[in-house]
């Protein structure tokens, strides 16, 4: 660990990844800034929790709103975009407002909170974009034409991000983790194994963004790829 204490801003912290990553970074000593659309369903009795409701699907609400996020911390120097969706289904299932529903919040929201916060971060000694993505970042599969698309858009933005950004001291992680036993998989028809090897535990995604921030400035991770060690998925 290189022992400097972060202002992290983390999406979707009120559930799932982004809250074990906000536990984790919190129990740390970091102050975080939690966003999410229902502060009440996190509930963090530190100082150094600082809980932001606010829905990332309105996108034009979005530069507004981090100019004053800037303004009230300025010593923001970390982001994890945790916030995401999923839906499944063959393209005709889908109808055209849950395509855009799912590549708003999946894709394009990540891309307009880089954009606004991008030259704010560029003016700090060292700084850290951690994108969650997915597996399926890496592979097509049945069903998954829609969600697929916006974590394949997502993996391609950050490797050109990282390369623009090559010059100037912010750093741009991927971690695309397979099948997470989180709520993600509430409204869905099907979930990972009941066996322990089948999943991963959101603690093993917030260890890998504790790794990222904590590493030594001038080493760039670009990737990382988790997985549960047997892949067994079961219909419900």
């Amino acid at each position: 660990m290189y022992g400097l204490k972060r202002t992290v801003l983390i999406t979707g912290a009120s559930s799932g990844i982004g809250r074990s990553i906000a536990r984790n970074l919190l129990q740390q000593g970091h102050d975080v800034i939690g966003i999410s659309r229902d502060c009440a369903k996190f509930k963090v009795s530190r100082d150094n929790f600082h809980p932001v409701q606010f829905d990332l699907s309105q996108l034009q609400e979005l530069p507004q709103k981090l100019r004053e996020l800037e303004r009230e911390y300025p010593d923001l120097d970390v982001v994890v975009f945790s916030a995401g969706i999923g839906q499944f289904g063959s393209l005709e299932e889908f109808s055209y407002a849950q395509i855009q529903a799912l590549m708003t919040i999946n894709f394009t929201s990540p891309v307009f909170l880089t954009r606004a916060l991008l030259p704010f971060l560029k003016r700090k000694t060292n700084s850290d974009l951690i994108y969650i993505g997915s597996e399926a970042a890496l592979k097509g599969s049945r069903k998954g034409t829609i969600y697929c698309a916006s974590k394949f858009a997502l993996r391609g933005f950050t490797q050109a991000l990282r390369e623009e950004c090559s010059k100037d001291q912010v750093r741009v992680c991927l971690i695309n983790p397979g099948m997470v036993l989180t709520p993600f998989f509430d409204p869905l028809s099907f979930a990972p194994g009941d066996d322990e090897s089948n999943y991963l535990m959101p603690e093993d995604v917030a260890d890998a963004v504790s790794y990222v921030i904590n590493s030594r400035p001038h080493m760039v991770i670009d990737e990382i790829n988790l997985n549960p060690a047997t892949k067994v998925i079961k219909k419900k």
